[in-house]
């Protein structure tokens, strides 16, 4: 990134000075590595490593082109206040109070001329002010300068910190498995992925385009009048026909388009995320969140107390989620067949559907070989009593692949693009369009005096082969958005939709996460410690969970214990900052950290009008429930050998477990499972969001039936994660997908019947 890139960008240079100060202060340049007694001094990554600040490595201008370029929230402008405010003396008064100071005249100093040592102490207080926008300052920049710093590669794809952070980057078989591909050209399925046939880029000349789709038997026509010389949803650059458009490509969208194409309907499939073929993927954390993730991976709600990760890509969430493959739980099944009167969730018609499904995704129990973190919490587990299991995943036994939040690199983890998708592909009947905004659904007034309303198409926005924005439209006999539960409401909205329900009801399943040190040498007893040679990136993501906080037999509504996928920006993001020196040296213990989670059953809800307006509360009995869980992952981790144990809690406390006796962990553990959740005090995670649009047997309370048809809009139907009763309280994918598959049977009726 360039200084000339920066000046065309919305932050000025003095912002931009402040910014660089606040990134060297989260991570400054470190020499006196002498005095510190951790780390090893004479590895010469660990000191490059430690002397080399954020500015030396152009954080601050990756920054600024991420402001000016990708960011999105409603915090955003205050945030380039704040900047503007820093680079003046009364302005870093106001933010950083007496602190600020200095002894010699003009008295008054900004930010950039404060001593490094006083602006960590300044920072750091922010963590903890009792003035809310204070504490999301830091919050945003604790979470921006770490993620870009530890994500940020060079033109061969390297970080310098990676050395010393003992990663990998890349998946080492990756490069290897990439040049095999490209040596068989010759077959179909391995170049490209198998989608590559019915995916119809839009940034092909408007000639091939329209070739590509009436190959594929497609209706495509050009309007003869342009409405005063300019493109609008009245007057589209061209128009497709055909029998069913989806808009989303993900577990919901994937899964109806791939059952319709094969029932011999033309489906178009509209996806606003780009396609990522197997051999294009880079398994890089940055670039991938930047393509593959919703809003970069940089969601947050407005408030900043949760960060929300949401695939936006073709497959969706499930071609960047974790494997993890549950049947919807019973006790949830019965509760939205009984409290909710929707009769399908207790039929033999579901249950059928979650079989069909799991069959298709080639879900399956088996591990050959676990990853770290997951060996962790079985162990921990074990050693506590607690029950313990395996959990189905849509990958192989052997998939012992930790980059599956990054795209799969070969196919074996069977999300939509991999299954459904093929499906539809393979039809001869489909054709899927990437890169593209669907901006409204049309409808229009029934003929038949009833006043209501009926689907038509939907119009939808791209960038030309010219780099112009063009507004089309498709012309269909069904439409089904499947956008996710915090996009499928916007457009809903955008559409005319007045249904009060829309973008209410948002379950989040938020989770909370404590962290284990093992070091794979013990230096006190010279013993190599168990499985020495494993790091926390590696193997299966989530293989291993526990229901010991789950009480699923009595309300449902308590937590569950599972693992996360943390590559190196993300866990930077998450751990807690104390200082410059505090949060290197965490880092540097990075691939023997394991972490384990608390994922809750959110009785607590929130609203979802855009995914850059999401507000939440938490429930005090979601809250309750998360704190048990942080007091059992604890102990798991305790129990499993852990040097050192720890939550993500603001102020970084920690426990050397060998070092202290029972009384000390026992006080430790009551202290750290007993702080208040939110209000950044604990970062709070959401990687599964779902109910903005939810399905009910009476529309003012819902927003579909239980055939998923929307009640406003006959033949406007929602196939995602946003007409899910509930929170189920486990891994999503299946209950999507065996709720899309029952929607899809609606759909082909009233195709069938027209």
């Amino acid at each position: 990134m360039t200084q000339k890139n920066i000046e065309f960008g919305t932050l000025s240079s003095y912002q931009l000075e402040s910014l660089t100060s606040i990134c060297d202060t989260f991570l400054p340049s470190i020499h006196h590595v002498n005095s510190y007694e951790e780390g090893n001094i004479d590895d010469d990554s660990f000191i490059k490593f430690l002397q080399t600040s954020a500015s030396m490595n152009g954080t601050p201008q990756q920054i600024a082109w991420m402001i000016s370029n990708r960011l999105q929230h409603p915090r955003l402008n205050l945030f380039k206040l704040a900047l503007w405010l820093l680079s003046t003396r009364i302005g870093t008064f106001i933010l950083c109070g007496k602190a600020s100071l200095s002894y010699q005249f003009p008295y008054l100093q900004n930010f950039s001329k404060i001593l490094p040592s006083k602006r960590e102490e300044i920072v750091k207080s922010w963590a903890t002010s009792c003035f809310k926008l204070l504490r999301i300052l830091f919050f945003a920049a604790k979470i921006l300068v770490p993620l870009v710093f530890f994500t940020q590669v060079n033109e061969k794809g390297q970080n310098s910190s990676w050395k010393a952070l003992g990663y990998s980057g890349p998946d080492p078989d990756f490069k290897k498995q990439k040049q095999e591909n490209m040596d068989c050209k010759e077959r179909d399925d391995q170049p490209f992925g198998p989608l590559y046939e019915g995916i119809i880029s839009l940034k092909n000349s408007q000639k091939i385009i329209f070739h590509r789709l009436q190959e594929l038997g497609f209706i495509v026509s050009k309007p003869h009048n342009l409405n005063n010389g300019r493109r609008s949803t009245e007057c589209p650059a061209f128009v497709i026909e055909c029998d069913a458009v989806v808009v989303g490509s993900g577990s919901g969208g994937g899964v109806i388009a791939g059952i319709l194409a094969n029932a011999g309907h033309k489906v178009l499939v509209l996806e606003k995320g780009s396609y990522i073929a197997r051999t294009n993927l880079s398994l890089l954390e940055g670039p991938t969140m930047d393509q593959m993730y919703l809003g970069s991976g940089l969601l947050t709600t407005k408030d900043m107390d949760i960060i929300l990760l949401a695939g936006s890509t073709v497959g969706g969430g499930s071609t960047i989620n974790w494997s993890a493959s549950i049947r919807t739980p019973q006790h949830v099944l019965k509760e939205w067949s009984e409290s909710y009167k929707l009769e399908l969730f207790q039929s033999e018609f579901y249950k059928g559907a979650m079989k069909i499904v799991c069959a298709k995704m080639g879900v399956q129990c088996e591990i050959e070989d676990e990853g770290f973190q997951n060996m962790i919490l079985r162990k921990g587990c074990q050693e506590l009593g607690y029950p313990v299991e395996t959990i189905p995943t849509n990958a192989p036994s052997d998939h012992y692949c930790g980059w599956c939040s990054l795209g799969c690199k070969d196919g074996r983890k069977k999300g939509t693009a991999e299954t459904w998708l093929v499906d539809l592909v393979k039809s001869g009947n489909g054709a899927i369009l990437p890169e593209c905004e669907a901006l409204e659904v049309i409808h229009e007034e029934k003929n038949d005096n009833s006043g209501k309303r009926k689907a038509i198409g939907v119009a939808f926005a791209f960038q030309n082969i010219k780099g112009m924005r063009e507004i089309c439209m498709v012309k269909s006999k069904v439409t089904i958005v499947a956008c996710g539960a915090l996009s499928t409401p916007s457009l809903l909205k955008r559409s005319g939709l007045k249904n009060p329900n829309i973008g209410r009801n948002l379950h989040l399943h938020p989770v909370v996460i404590t962290w284990g040190y093992f070091p794979d040498f013990q230096p006190i007893s010279n013993e190599i410690w168990p499985e020495a040679e494993k790091k926390c990136y590696e193997g299966g993501i989530m293989t291993a969970m526990s229901k010991v906080v789950a009480n699923f037999e009595g309300s449902g509504y308590g937590a569950i214990i599972q693992t996360p996928g943390l590559h190196p920006g993300m866990f930077s993001a998450l751990m807690p900052w104390v200082s410059g020196l505090d949060i290197k040296m965490r880092m540097s213990k990075y691939s023997r950290t394991a972490h384990i989670f608390t994922l809750a059953r959110d009785m607590g809800s929130g609203e979802a009008f855009s995914p850059y307006s999401i507000s939440y509360k938490l429930d005090q009995i979601d809250e309750e429930n998360l704190k048990v869980g942080l007091e059992k992952t604890l102990r798991i981790l305790a129990a499993a050998g852990a040097e050192e144990i720890g939550t993500q809690h603001v102020k970084g406390r920690s426990l050397k477990v060998k070092e202290a006796n029972l009384e000390e962990f026992e006080r430790f553990v009551k202290e750290e499972s007993s702080i208040k959740i939110g209000k950044h005090s604990v970062p709070i995670c959401s990687a599964h969001q779902m109910g903005s649009c939810r399905m009910g047997v009476d529309p003012t309370t819902s927003v579909v039936n239980s055939k998923g048809e929307t009640w406003e809009v006959e033949g406007l139907f929602l196939g995602d994660s946003s007409v899910i009763p509930t929170a189920i309280g486990v891994n999503p994918m299946v209950t999507i997908q065996a709720i899309s598959y029952c929607t899809a049977q609606s759909v082909l009726q009233l195709l069938n019947n027209q």
